[in-house]
């Protein structure tokens, strides 16, 4: 059984720890169930990101859908920010890191800007519940003050797009997610 840790500090992010089976021809991890995740619905689409070191993904946010994230290659570091109005942790911002060499998964609900830095070469595997939608692709300035986030990286190298992301105060109201929205 795997570890299925809750956030402490936003409310149904959820870290998963699956069990590492392995011998002398290798190894084999079950990496992800959605029954482990209580606001999981079914995952319709799987996406690969590799990144080069120093680059910055981010803050990104969906009003409809969540996201499953995995790294089976070198080391990210994880920017949540709570948008969700009426959330208990709204305004909450958590820093992890994910690494291909831990075998961790995390769980990042609607309404909960999320991004990364590549602190090395990155590949990230993720699947999420919604196929791709232009309306539902949302974004938050990656190094606004109220998400007060250390990103890990110098230089960081963004996408035109992240450059332009506003900051939390400037999000119109109907694009402020509400805690338990969904479609």
């Amino acid at each position: 059984m795997p570890a299925i840790v809750a956030s402490k500090t936003i409310a149904d992010v959820i870290l998963v720890e699956p069990e590492v089976h392995g011998d002398d021809r290798g190894r084999f991890v079950e990496t992800y169930r959605r029954q482990w995740f209580p606001l999981g619905r079914e995952m319709v689409q799987a996406n690969r990101s590799e990144k080069d070191a120093g680059a910055v993904v981010g803050l990104h946010y969906h009003l409809h859908q969540a996201d499953y994230w995995y790294v089976l290659r070198g080391r990210a570091r994880v920017v949540l920010h709570d948008l969700r109005q009426g959330s208990p942790t709204t305004g909450a911002t958590e820093v992890l890191e994910l690494d291909g060499g831990e075998d961790r998964g995390l769980f990042i609900p609607p309404g909960v800007a999320h991004g990364f830095s590549s602190l090395t070469d990155v590949l990230l595997w993720y699947l999420v519940d919604g196929y791709y939608n232009p309306a539902d692709e949302l974004g938050l300035a990656w190094d606004d003050p109220d998400v007060g986030a250390d990103w890990g990286v110098t230089s960081p190298v963004l996408s035109a797009r992240d450059r332009q992301n506003p900051r939390r105060q400037a999000i119109e109201p109907g694009l402020r997610p509400r805690a338990g929205m969904r479609t």
